[in-house]
Parts: C-alpha cells; sequence; structure tokens
C-alpha cells in the first residue's frame, strides 16, 4: 500500500512524514494559493478551484480566503458548507464534513500529528486519524479538532475550544479539552430583531 493509499482509508495510521506525497501537498498549496488571490465577485470560477482541490464537493460549498490544506484529496464536503476566514484542514486521513457545516473563522482540523518522542520526532515520525464533523456541526472561532474525533449532528462547539474525542449529537460543548456543556434544546431559539434590513 502506499502512502497516498493509506491516507485515504478511515484508519489511525504512523508514518515516516518524510515519504508523504510532496507532488499532491504542493498542488494543493497552488491552488490553495490560487483561491486566496482570486476576486470575491467570481463565484463561479472560484468553485472550479474547489473542484480541483477537494476529494467530493457541493455547488453548496463556500470558503473565505485565507484557506489553507495540506492535500484538499481527503476533505469531503457533503452539502452545504460555510467555512469562514483563514481555515486550516491537515488533511493526512479523510475528513468528512456533513451538510449545514459552520465554520467559522480560525479554525484548525488537524489530523496530523507527530510523535511523542523527541527522537522520532526528529526523525519525522507522524501520526494521523480521520475528523468527522456530522450533519448541522457549528465550530466556533478558533477551534482546534484533534485526529481522530467524531462531532454529533447539529452539536455546536465554543470558540476557542480544543476538541480532542468525540462529542455526541445535539450538545454545545466548550473549552481545553472540549467538554459538554449541555444539550441543545428549544429553548435557544431566537427571534428576529424587527424593523432591520439592508
Amino acid at each position: 500500500m502506499t502512502n497516498r493509499e493509506r491516507m485515504t482509508t478511515p484508519e489511525p495510521y504512523v508514518v515516516d512524514g518524510r515519504q508523504m506525497p510532496a507532488k499532491s501537498q504542493q498542488r494543493a498549496k497552488k491552488l490553495c494559493w490560487q483561491l486566496n488571490q482570486m476576486d470575491p465577485d467570481v463565484g463561479e470560477a472560484r468553485h472550479k478551484i474547489l473542484m480541483q482541490l477537494f476529494g467530493t464537493v457541493t455547488n453548496t460549498t463556500f470558503v473565505e480566503a485565507g484557506f489553507h490544506c495540506d492535500y484538499g484529496f481527503n476533505i469531503h464536503f457533503h452539502g452545504l458548507a460555510l467555512l469562514n476566514y483563514n481555515v486550516t484542514i491537515l488533511d493526512t486521513s479523510p475528513v468528512h464534513i456533513g451538510a449545514g457545516a459552520f465554520i467559522a473563522s480560525g479554525v484548525v482540523l488537524a489530523c496530523s500529528g507527530h510523535a511523542m518522542l523527541e527522537e522520532q520526532r526528529a526523525d519525522g515520525i507522524m501520526t494521523s486519524a480521520p475528523i468527522t464533523l456530522a450533519d448541522n456541526v457549528w465550530l466556533g472561532a478558533n477551534v482546534v479538532v484533534t485526529g481522530g474525533v467524531t462531532i454529533g449532528a447539529g452539536s455546536i462547539i465554543g470558540a476557542g475550544s480544543v476538541v480532542n474525542h468525540d462529542i455526541p449529537a445535539g450538545v454545545v460543548a466548550v473549552g481545553s479539552p472540549c467538554r459538554v456543556l449541555r444539550e441543545v434544546t428549544e429553548a435557544d431559539r431566537v427571534a428576529l430583531t424587527p424593523g432591520m434590513s439592508d
């Protein structure tokens, strides 16, 4: 099995990072650069870049400027997704982003990690595990999600949280490390402010 093939499996792995597919990473860097330089008004041209960059993309995938990823081919969108400014996805393993995803500014989804022992780190030994966001997940500003994590449908992760374990569906979770605070309930419904217009 090649490293690229291993990268696309749902299993965690450990590998010599110096043997990762450098050409694929360079391709992603160039596509990210192109995307980040584009006029925000050229939606169709931006979408063409997204189709080249990502493994799976929809017509309702929106990515703001400042986006970076390792490879792109391992990122899969499954419906509406809004990625705000300066989002980074280190997709050394598959990243699945469910429909209705809201990903705020500064979010990092990091499948990759490094060996704990310093001599192994110096030798380039890295770890990787997939990340899954179920449908309708909202990640607040500057959230970090580490490899191996699944966040359940409809859950909200508070700004600045570090998510290093699975989060169930339908909850608000916050902190570093992230912990479930409470369920999302009907009491969370908000009313529109009257008289607001452009």
